[in-house]
């Protein structure tokens, strides 16, 4: 039997990947928001692919902002682009 992998939806551009692509993103119960690299983090998670172009369209849309259901600032985003520089 072959083992179900998990999908989840990129907040940019709302395409399913597999969870192992994409990138998550929590909002921890203190309300901080980071990348979770391990996947396991606490907390509310939202996932993003691992271009730049879906980040730039998730702070456009403001996706984050509707997965975490509250105002993500823009000094959260300019911190989360820096991050995903490593990923280029």
């Amino acid at each position: 039997m072959d083992k179900k992998i998990p999908q989840r939806k990129c907040v940019g551009c709302g395409e399913a990947h597999d969870k192992k692509d994409l990138i998550r993103i929590v909002r921890s119960k203190e309300g901080i928001i980071s990348l979770d690299e391990s996947g396991k983090a606490n907390g509310r998670g939202a996932y993003v692919c691992k271009k730049k172009a879906c980040l730039e369209r998730a702070v456009k849309t403001k996706g984050l902002d509707r997965a975490f259901k509250e105002r993500v600032s823009s000094d959260v985003y300019e911190g989360l682009k820096k991050e995903f520089e490593r990923f280029e």
